[in-house]
């Protein structure tokens, strides 16, 4: 939804359904069973009856409800009167969707927090947060307790892979090579504090596996950009 279509919604909310009566009306009509007259909802909402039939006609003009004609009960012929009015919900759909939430803004920004309050060890701290997480991560998944290096390192990959990360394991040369990183334009405008976070992932699930005692884990990029760890 474009924001100009976005803001006349919001308006039309705020102009039918911004009254909380009216709003409580059309709830009220959408959720019977059967059509509903101005005097049910009057008595039901404890106002005049002209007050009920300006909010459904407030309601009818903007295509919230819809009025449909029914004849008292039991009463037929020329003598049986006029069909009473009464009022049903139309398909309008009143729901709001709101543009997409900018999750990548919020990370650029709290990097930018970061930076300005720990700038002499803002690396420092985001090895430290990314080693929990990966240990979080490994306790939650739950790595297999006899698994042996090579099964640990593809364990890991996988648990990247879970993530956000394209990740190949290669444990014959004890590498792991990144190919894709979920953090987008912030690895680029932040390398250092968020490479760092990789790594401290990337350690903090080796450590999770509990086969290898030390994580030692150093990285490099290739020329075509990849991130290979070795550990």
């Amino acid at each position: 939804m474009d924001s100009e279509a976005f803001d006349q919604q919001i308006a039309d909310l705020a102009g039918t359904l911004g009254d909380a009566t009216r709003r409580g009306i059309y709830v009220t009509v959408r959720e019977s069973t059967e059509p509903v007259t101005a005097s049910q909802i009057a008595e039901l909402f404890d106002i005049h009856a002209n007050v009920a039939r300006h909010h459904l006609d407030r309601l009818v003009a903007d295509e919230y409800l819809q009025v449909t004609r029914k004849r008292p009960s039991g009463r037929t012929g020329p003598g049986a009167g006029r069909p009473a009015k009464h009022y049903e919900p139309t398909r309008k759909n009143v729901s709001v969707q709101f543009p997409a939430r900018r999750y990548d803004l919020l990370a650029e920004l709290l990097l930018r927090v970061i930076e300005r309050i720990a700038p002499d060890n803002a690396a420092e701290i985001a090895d430290e947060i990314g080693r929990e997480y990966g240990r979080e991560l490994a306790a939650e998944i739950g790595f297999p307790e006899d698994s042996g290096y090579d099964t640990a390192a593809i364990a890991v990959a996988s648990a990247l892979m879970g993530v956000g990360f394209e990740v190949e394991a290669r444990p014959d040369d004890h590498e792991l090579v990144t190919r894709f990183c979920p953090f987008g334009e912030s690895a680029k405008n932040h390398p250092a504090i968020v490479c760092q976070l990789d790594q401290g992932l990337v350690t903090g699930l080796l450590e999770g596996t509990k086969q290898i005692p030390v994580a030692i884990v150093s990285a490099h990029h290739t020329e075509e950009g990849d991130c290979v760890t070795k550990i």
